[in-house]
């Protein structure tokens, strides 16, 4: 992780001692270890369901690697209320719709990167005292047909042209809509070492007031 990003994680404001630790779109959990890592802790719950994985694959290492750790699963039916509250929400959501590797469908309804919405929608609800997001590098570019929601109930950008909203502004504008401040960051897997780039996109993000 960038040492700007973990300066800001590793001493964020009003986080207590053993933070408590939510994670949805947790994948095999990568992002929580590196959370831990900085600020010690404890994860509550993770959220991770991979629709036609009949395996479950990514849910079976958080199985094995947290123990009795509830999975709340798809993300999409989850009663946020009815969760156990936390002081740091880590979301690692989609990429497929944003990468350079994919078709660049975007941050839209009815694609997989679309699940921001639903990561935003536990954000505004759980309102933890820190956020750290991670994506890959086509968050920047891709486009994101509206962001999620504000403080009503529609859409916010529903009437803007095609292609005015790029994905990681949908992600910075949710988040300043529902009162965080953020800072983003890109990192790359060769910076520690790593025999490719893998560039990463980092937003951490906290309560404004």
């Amino acid at each position: 992780m960038h040492p700007r990003a973990a300066e800001r994680i590793a001493h964020p404001p009003n986080i207590p001692p053993n933070p408590r630790i939510g994670s949805v779109c947790s994948g095999y959990g990568g992002l929580d270890l590196a959370v831990l890592d900085l600020l010690g802790g404890e994860v509550l719950w993770h959220c991770q369901y991979e629709p036609g994985d009949a395996d479950q694959h990514a849910a079976r290492i958080l199985a094995h690697n947290w123990p009795g750790v509830p999975n709340y699963g798809d993300i999409s039916r989850v009663d946020w209320t009815a969760v156990p509250p936390v002081d740091v929400l880590t979301a690692g959501f989609p990429c497929g719709d944003v990468s350079l590797a994919g078709q660049l469908a975007g941050i839209a309804p009815h694609t997989r990167s679309g699940i921001w919405a639903h990561v935003a929608h536990a954000i505004r609800t759980l309102h933890p005292k820190l956020v750290v997001i991670e994506n890959v590098r086509g968050l920047l570019s891709a486009p994101a047909s509206l962001r999620s929601v504000g403080r009503g109930e529609g859409a916010v950008d529903d009437e803007r042209s095609a292609g005015t909203l790029r994905g990681l502004g949908a992600v910075l504008g949710d988040l300043a809509s529902f009162g965080f401040d953020a800072e983003w960051t890109m990192f790359r897997a060769s910076d520690v070492g790593a025999p490719h780039p893998r560039e990463r996109v980092f937003v951490i993000a906290w309560p404004s007031a």
